[in-house]
């Protein structure tokens, strides 16, 4: 059995005052979800007032995003040696990262690489756009992403990773995708990807979560298909209310 996983995306939202409100109005719920790994990604700014509330919780703390190098000139960016003193988890080719900022398959898997290598978990963002899905190339594309992204990787790494299969077009939209197909893919093309390239043993382990509108009222659905292990919640996460509503449905 693979543990469910619900992950909070708050993506450029919540100043650290603001951090501090909603994790105080989430703790005393999510504490208590124990049966589900719960973690929180707030901006980089956030991080540490949402570790100093975390702490003695079992609540995982999580980065939107990380550079693969160490150190050095590079304005702006954020290193792996920077993250692991707060977090134990990173977001990685989250497809806005792709789409605004030029992040390819390539550049995710260093950064994969760079975060196992200082022992934390990449939260691995894969899916089709709009026009792709209606193309009918949503298997070509996602097959490719995992395999590219996740090249290299042994099967011991690979069961190390959270992968969220989010397609473009249902992410800030409103839209989502049907639990049924949301579900088929996962298991038919993602899951299928990672048994090709670790083995069915190793691939059986990795936990898959589904990403885009996953809102209270269909969260229960979602989670209720044989390969979606969980969410990664976009808009929802910055809702004390909505957030506890999708962790109990995962429970």
């Amino acid at each position: 059995m693979r543990k469910p996983f619900v992950a909070g995306n708050w993506k450029m939202n919540k100043t650290p005052v603001e951090a501090r409100d909603l994790v105080t109005n989430l703790l005393l719920d999510l504490t208590a979800l124990g049966t589900v790994d719960r973690v929180l990604c707030p901006p980089f700014t956030d991080l540490w007032v949402v570790k100093e509330l975390l702490a003695g919780t079992d609540i995982g703390l999580g980065a939107q995003n990380m550079y693969w190098e160490s150190s050095g000139a590079f304005t702006g960016e954020i290193s792996p040696p920077m993250l692991v003193e707060t977090c134990q988890f990173v977001i990685l080719g989250h497809s806005e990262r792709r789409q605004f900022f030029g992040e390819t398959d390539e550049t995710v898997n260093k950064k994969i690489n760079a975060a196992l290598s200082y022992g934390i978990t990449p939260i691995v963002c894969i899916g089709e756009s709009l026009e792709e899905n209606k193309a009918g190339k949503t298997s070509d594309v996602v097959y490719d992403q995992v395999r590219n992204g996740l090249e290299g990787l042994t099967p011991e790494q690979g069961e190390k990773l959270v992968v969220a299969y989010e397609p473009i077009w249902a992410i800030g939209t409103g839209l989502a995708a049907t639990p049924a197909d949301a579900n088929a893919i996962q298991k038919d093309v993602v899951r299928a990807a990672l048994a090709d390239m670790f083995g069915g043993d190793s691939a059986e382990k990795i936990r898959i979560l589904y990403g885009g509108s996953v809102k209270p009222a269909n969260a229960a659905e979602f989670f209720s298909q044989s390969d979606i292990d969980g969410a990664l919640v976009g808009g929802a996460s910055l809702s004390a209310e909505s957030f506890i509503a999708i962790v109990k449905a995962a429970v």
